[in-house]
């Protein structure tokens, strides 16, 4: 099919769902979620063989998937995050204010990719589909060629969820093909409003390029590059360095690195602890069996970036696991100094997969030009005790500029999906570091504010109809009010 009948169906349906009212969109999402779910066992099956994951690890996959639809769901359901804000006349004032009303409106059509490493969460019904179809947008989803079949029958579930919700025929579609052709195209269409993406520095950035080009530019909302600095504190480390070994080793090696929110840093002050807390890590790192990856290319990347990095001017080798078989991984954690790292901008970059590279600086000095050398991150990571967080206020200042998350003595892996969650970052974590792709917020990337000025209730959206008839909190004359 080609790309202009796939987005003129897009922008045809997207005149007859953007008008849908907030329960029927949400008794949508709850039908995709559940012709998910009636679909559990075959599509955790074809995952498996497509992707290497584990059973369990797909398992909770799906339940996250369709939890995050329930999510979606509620909140529309809800109403307010709409954002209802109304400054009622003043006729009497001088000069005269008018009535001015404003809300959240749908943008249109948008293209979303799916991800390799989550063929669920992050593809074809994933959290950039929910929350697009919660805004009221139509979707076009790219599926992933690492696995088509999965992608496919997920497609399949939201099929039959358009047919039982009554839903406009493409509301939703699905595109395939390898190679970069088919998304660059969805990307430049004229019908094209936004962009959702789950991936590498280099397609990520592709992506922001073509819609950079375009007559009308659009946005590119990219999740791309992190190495999720974690800073490793003195007292916590001299007296927890045991088990933060044994937790980071887990950390590094879960799902053999493939997320988006791996530890790829370690950073901290030259010490006895600290050496005692390299040779565990190390220790615990070479004790983890090798794993298949998600697919070969992705097997070969990380084989060929390992190598890079290992033979990096002042980089060593602490320890690594067992060697791997054919597709498997191999579990390694270097050491540099803080010299080596500011000087090299080749270790700065992301190596998808269980690798760490710790940063030894000798002083408080060198640890914060180590922070200030990085670039925008997901994560960023403070290990300490409450002795180690008042003494060192100034640098967490310094790491809580760094990332969209900042985390306290917890792994960076694992993103809960809730509210108040940002799985975003500053440049080349994310094309745009005022949004999450994660967390109910996630839908504001596809919504534009809309201004009604001197309307008639009548012509009003429901949300900003003088009655209220959702029941809405809304922001009426600076009060918030229902």
């Amino acid at each position: 099919m080609q790309t202009d009948e796939i987005m003129q169906r897009a922008a045809a349906a997207f005149e007859e769902y953007r008008y849908t009212t907030p329960a029927i969109r949400a008794a949508f999402l709850e039908a995709i979620a559940a012709a998910i779910e009636a679909q559990r066992e075959p599509l955790v099956a074809t995952a498996h063989t497509e992707s290497n994951l584990p059973l369990p690890r797909l398992n909770g996959e799906i339940t996250r998937t369709t939890s995050q639809l329930q999510l979606f769901a509620t909140l529309i359901k809800e109403g307010s995050w709409v954002e209802a804000v109304i400054d009622t006349a003043k006729p009497a004032a001088t000069p005269a204010k008018p009535d001015i009303r404003r809300m959240l409106l749908p943008v249109g059509p948008v293209v979303v990719f799916g991800a390799s490493n989550f063929p669920f969460a992050f593809s074809t019904a994933g959290g950039d589909t929910a929350s697009a179809l919660a805004a009221g947008a139509t979707v076009v989803i790219k599926g992933h060629p690492a696995h088509p079949r999965t992608s496919q029958l997920v497609f399949e579930a939201i099929q039959a969820a358009i047919k039982t919700s009554g839903m406009p025929a493409y509301t939703v579609q699905h595109v395939t093909g390898e190679g970069n052709a088919i998304g660059k195209e969805l990307v430049m269409h004229p019908l094209t409003t936004g962009v959702g993406f789950t991936g590498s520095f280099q397609g990520g950035k592709a992506l922001l390029d073509y819609a950079a080009q375009r007559e009308v530019p659009i946005p590119v909302f990219a999740e791309m590059s992190s190495i999720n600095p974690v800073v490793f504190y003195p007292d916590a480390l001299a007296t927890q360095s045991a088990q933060l070994a044994q937790t980071f080793a887990t950390s590094i090696t879960l799902g053999m690195g493939q997320f988006c929110t791996n530890p790829g840093i370690l950073i901290g002050l030259k010490s006895a602890a600290l050496e005692s807390f390299i040779e565990q890590l190390g220790t615990a790192i070479a004790a983890v069996a090798p794993q298949k990856m998600l697919h070969k290319g992705i097997c070969e990347a990380y084989d060929k970036g390992r190598t890079r990095m290992l033979t990096e001017p002042e980089v060593t080798l602490v320890n690594e696991s067992a060697v791997p078989e054919t597709m498997e991984a191999w579990p390694a954690l270097a050491r540099t100094t803080a010299n080596a790292f500011l000087v090299n901008p080749a270790l700065k970059e992301e190596l998808f997969g269980p690798y760490s590279l710790i940063v030894e600086c000798t002083d408080k000095a060198e640890l914060i030009a180590v922070l200030k050398s990085l670039h925008g991150q997901l994560t960023t990571t403070i290990v300490g005790t409450p002795a180690d967080t008042a003494q060192w206020k100034d640098v967490i200042t310094i790491q809580s500029t760094l990332a969209g998350r900042v985390i306290l003595n917890n792994p960076p892996t694992g993103v809960e999906v809730c509210a108040a969650m940002v799985h975003g970052g500053p440049f080349p974590a994310t094309t745009d570091q005022r949004f999450t792709s994660v967390g109910t917020s996630a839908v504001r990337r596809w919504v534009r504010p809309v201004c009604f000025q001197n309307f008639t209730d009548d012509m009003l959206p429901d949300a900003l109809k003088a009655a209220n008839p959702l029941g809405i909190w809304r922001q009426v004359d600076n009060q918030f009010v229902r």
